[in-house]
């Protein structure tokens, strides 16, 4: 790898050295690998090896903001082995992973090894003795007999949403490496054993095993690039899931099995129902909500949530969750969509909002009616990009169903898929940037090509009403069609 370096600043932290460094993907590789490109900081582990953190180069003309560079700054911070943080396994749901507990501060702080002894076995995320809720540490886990797991996808949609200008938050995530004999010893040897012998985790512990074997002969697993570093580290993904997940009302009842069947499911809810109508907008929000509601469970997942704004806020969200599935070949979207309640307000003609931690206004914004919306957070990404994942958006039809869409979405996508077919910035940022392999690549410029080929001829039929806008909804109660120039390809 090619390696560029610049000054140090001589704020930098002492314990550490924080280098700008740009990692350009090796052009012969066949595999995704951790060759992203970005900001890295660096970090000595006992074991004598240089452990990275890359906070990943920003997408051309992507919307970030203040919280994710304090995010990625937050999560580069944390050095695995100065006794800050714990390490403990995600012994859960199907798939291995690393939750990493900030302990400064608290009765545990500078004792690591011992919190990571007496409560990585204890149940559930939270634990005693830590500062709140951990950061998820992902790496990418596939075989016959494990999850899907591609740590590279969630830097993707990271960033990809913030190209879209997405309603729908995805989190901010880096890349991280570790020292492969220091993980094996702290977390997936404990997960192999936490998971042993119960049947509910046979899937994560199958993933455990895979993990713990990897670690100890990196070139048993294949393909190694997807795992591990050139200097043997194992690599991952950094991330801080939260939320709650959503039942039926935007998951879909799943009532017709795994694949196909709940992708199917999932297009029966009350929004999506909506985004299908040839009505217009608020029509067309009643018209989902009564044929959704005509479905007992959805009706009882539904119920009084199911109002206008929170049915528009709802319907972004889903033009996000589609779009960006569909490019990425997403195959495990269903059941894993989040949401966190926020109080919406206006004051002095703009929307306001906050997150809420209860059903009660604070006394400070009651006096403006706030209303208390979910809004939807996608931290579960990391079944999307790989070649062998099943792209259930595009093979169940979501795109070519919609009615409804917004101008600005439609757009950027028009602007993307130009500059993949010209080699543009935008074609450049993503081919360098996130380690994909040049049929990884591929796939993301065919189905940004295909996307754009149907949403195009929905607009060029006039069929697709460019009516979606949250914000202008909950100001005024109702929003103006748009009237973009439908382009050409």
């Amino acid at each position: 790898m090619a390696l560029v370096r610049y000054a140090i600043p001589a704020s930098a932290p002492p314990l550490r050295s924080i280098l700008a460094v740009l990692i350009l993907a090796a052009a012969s590789q066949s595999w995704a690998s951790a060759s992203v490109q970005g900001q890295a900081h660096e970090y000595p582990s006992p074991g004598g090896t240089t452990e990275r953190c890359v906070v990943l180069a920003r997408m051309p003309g992507g919307v970030y903001d203040d919280a994710d560079t304090a995010e990625e700054e937050s999560l580069c911070g944390i050095d695995f082995h100065d006794g800050s943080h714990a390490l403990c396994p995600k012994v859960f749901s199907t798939s291995p992973g690393t939750l990493v507990y900030d302990l400064r501060g608290g009765a545990f702080a500078g004792k690591a090894q011992e919190f990571e002894q007496t409560h990585c076995a204890e149940g559930g995320v939270r634990k005693g003795g830590a500062q709140g809720a951990p950061v998820a540490w992902k790496m990418s886990v596939n075989t016959r007999v494990t999850s899907a797991t591609f740590a590279n996808a969630s830097l993707v949609y990271y960033h990809f949403a913030r190209y879209f200008d997405a309603t729908a938050h995805v989190p901010a995530a880096v890349m991280r490496t570790m020292d492969r004999g220091a993980h094996s010893r702290r977390v997936s040897a404990r997960g192999l054993a936490l998971s042993a012998g119960r049947s509910a985790l046979k899937m994560n512990h199958a993933a455990w095993q895979a993990l713990h074997d990897a670690e100890g002969n990196p070139a048993g697993y294949t393909p190694t690039e997807e795992l591990f570093t050139p200097d043997g580290q194992v690599y991952g993904v950094m991330l801080r899931p939260v939320g709650t997940r959503y039942s039926e009302e935007m998951n879909g009842t799943r009532a017709s099995g795994w694949g196909d069947g709940q992708n199917r499911d999932f297009q029966e809810t009350a929004p999506f129902r909506a985004l299908r109508s040839e009505q217009p907008l608020l029509a067309a929000i009643a018209e989902g909500r009564r044929e959704a509601l005509k479905d007992p469970r959805l009706a009882k997942a539904t119920g009084a949530d199911a109002t206008p704004q929170q049915m528009a806020i709802w319907m972004s969200d889903l033009i996000d969750i589609t779009l960006l599935d569909f490019i990425f070949s997403q195959q495990d979207r269903i059941g894993n969509i989040d949401y966190v309640p926020y109080w919406h307000w206006v004051q002095d003609g703009r929307l306001m909002r906050r997150p809420a931690s209860g059903h009660t206004p604070p006394a400070d914004i009651a006096a403006h009616a706030p209303l208390l919306l979910k809004r939807t957070e996608l931290g579960d990404n990391d079944a999307g990009v790989r070649l062998s994942y099943a792209n259930y958006t595009r093979r169940t039809q979501m795109l070519e169903k919609l009615r409804h869409y917004r101008a600005a979405t439609y757009e950027r996508l028009l602007r993307l898929h130009r500059d993949f077919q010209s080699g543009g910035a935008l074609h450049d940022y993503v081919r360098g940037t996130f380690g994909l392999s040049e049929k990884e690549f591929r796939q993301v410029v065919a189905n940004t090509a295909a996307a754009a080929a149907m949403l195009h001829a929905g607009c060029t039929a006039g069929k697709l009403r460019f009516d979606v806008e949250a914000e202008e909804f909950l100001l005024t109660g109702d929003v103006k069609p748009r009237r973009p120039d439908c382009g050409s390809l």
